[in-house]
């Protein structure tokens, strides 16, 4: 019945008020930037020239708060945050809510959430960090986070530090991943802090880079599931490292009495190094971009060049003049016309070309925690989670984010059926945000959304009001989607719940649950 009544309600909202749509002004783009493109743009715009191709338009206010909140903090704006965004008429506004949103706790919790899954923070089989280790874990990376430690400073620390996985959380580092042998840590080093896949590299040079993590002690304790992670001299014997060589083909001077770890760590993150700052610039301008300058992150090689090698040098250069700031480094991006195109490309022959080169914004599924996230925002809902591991080691609490899980191993069925990665290899491609039929069906016609929507505390008004207005439209519109409703969508919508009007509370939710299963709620864009 209910899925009845919601198709419906899709197919008046979205399919007969598309010619008036059409009609009217475009709510998701503006016809010019009001500020100067940047050095960025002007890289990006040189190179879409060359391909004689032309960049979207700017997206419009609607647009990019939308799309900055989802893409710095996770989270959907307020009805009150956005009704003072569009009302500001500063020409600096942009960038004003850019450094506002850098300074909040959900940034730090998101981005944690980001690096948990490149650094593979789970409890469970078959990383098996153990509930302890991964809390410690956690709440050193978004410390790290929180603090805006320098880059440089925070990998040395994940690939140097020695001592108990409980109690110095770095050492984790080398705790999560599925092969603990010196040649699994170099690749897992590899892919982490070089974006390449080692286990393709021919097997000496995986020997090469194997030797600089063949001295890692580990012990256990009397405390359940603790281990030190320690460096031991007595592993190996000073012969086999008189030949070792850097991934750059460089002589590494290893002694005997030195961790090798200290020597790979100063080698890395020197500023000429080729591997490590380019990484990371192209892992941020993908999470923000929707794919990287190389594609994909994590596997850079030499026949796998960048898209723009111009663009990708500058954001290596940047970063380095930064001090490995990555606060600064988003800032950077974000700031960018590139960053505020319009969703919609200007050239519709080539699109994949222009998407490769970054003619417009690229439309995706909200990743799975920030999805049910912005559902519960909506509706005051809660979530259940649920862990293989018992009480009281991953009790979560029902009104707990999803983006602050600190535990991989925590989780709930819908984040497990839309896509959250099970951060088993620390790979890009392990998160999955294709909508699926099931997905579908779920937001179409589940019994869980449909409590989480009648139940609501922030829809209560819209859901009991006899009649709906103008201006509790408005409410719905700006509480959902974060803008107000075109003329012509407020006319379909208004003459739907008209015309149900002795049925005021059903067709109400018929409209809530239609914009919640627009593509435009479901996706940035």
């Amino acid at each position: 019945m209910y899925l009845i009544r919601i198709l419906v309600a899709v197919m008046l909202l979205f399919s007969d008020s598309a010619s008036a749509v059409e009609a009217s002004p475009n709510p998701y783009e503006m016809p010019e930037f009001t500020t100067k493109p940047t050095a960025l743009d002007e890289l990006v715009w040189s190179r879409l020239e060359k391909l004689d191709l032309k960049p979207a338009r700017p997206c419009s206010d609607a647009v990019f708060l939308r799309r900055v909140y989802l893409d710095v903090i996770g989270t959907l704006p307020t009805v009150k945050e956005a009704t003072r965004f569009y009302a500001d008429r500063s020409p600096n506004k942009r960038a004003a809510l850019i450094d506002q949103l850098l300074a909040r706790d959900e940034y730090t919790d998101y981005w944690t959430m980001k690096w948990c899954d490149v650094l593979r923070v789970k409890a469970e089989f078959p990383i098996n960090l153990w509930p302890n280790a991964a809390q410690a874990y956690h709440r050193w990376i978004r410390t790290a986070i929180r603090d805006n430690l320098p880059y440089d400073q925070f990998a040395r620390a994940l690939l140097t530090s020695s001592g108990s996985n409980f109690r110095v959380a770095p050492v984790n580092f080398y705790r999560a991943m599925q092969n603990r042998e010196p040649t699994g840590i170099a690749q897992t080093v590899a892919l982490t802090f070089m974006g390449q896949r080692a286990d393709k590299w021919p097997a000496e040079r995986q020997e090469q880079l194997a030797a600089f993590f063949n001295k890692i002690g580990a012990k256990s304790t009397q405390e359940w599931k603790e281990e030190i992670i320690f460096f031991d001299p007595s592993k190996t014997n000073t012969e086999s490292l008189a030949a070792v060589r850097f991934p750059d083909g460089s002589v590494a001077r290893l002694e005997s009495d030195a961790d090798p770890r200290i020597v790979f760590a100063d080698w890395l993150v020197r500023p000429e190094n080729p591997y490590f700052t380019r990484a990371v610039a192209n892992r941020y301008w993908c999470w923000l971009l929707g794919r990287g300058i190389v594609h994909e992150v994590d596997d850079l090689r030499p026949d796998n060049p960048p898209a723009n090698p111009e663009l990708l040098a500058y954001l290596e250069r940047e970063l380095r003049s930064a001090k490995y700031d990555l606060k600064q480094l988003l800032r950077l991006i974000l700031n960018s016309h590139t960053y505020q195109l319009s969703s919609l490309p200007a050239d519709t022959e080539h699109v994949e070309l222009a998407r490769a080169n970054f003619a417009f914004y690229p439309v995706r599924r909200l990743d799975a925690e920030v999805l049910i996230d912005a559902l519960n925002e909506i509706t005051g809902g809660k979530e259940q989670y649920t862990s293989a591991i018992p009480e009281p080691f991953t009790f979560i609490p029902e009104d707990f984010r999803s983006i602050s899980l600190p535990d991989g191993s925590i989780s709930s069925p819908f984040l497990e059926m839309f896509g959250r990665p099970p951060r088993d290899t620390g790979l890009e491609s392990e998160r999955n945000n294709r909508l699926t039929a099931a997905q579908r069906l779920h937001l179409l016609n589940s019994s869980q959304l449909q409590r989480k929507l009648e139940g609501s505390t922030r829809l209560e008004h819209f859901l009991n009001a006899s009649t709906v207005t103008r201006p509790e439209l408005a409410g719905l519109y700006l509480t959902i989607l974060s803008r107000y409703p075109a003329d012509a969508e407020a006319e379909v919508a208004l003459a739907y719940y008209q015309k149900n009007k002795t049925k005021s509370r059903e067709a109400a939710l018929d409209l809530a649950w239609a914009l919640i299963n627009s593509a435009e709620f479901l996706y940035r864009h």
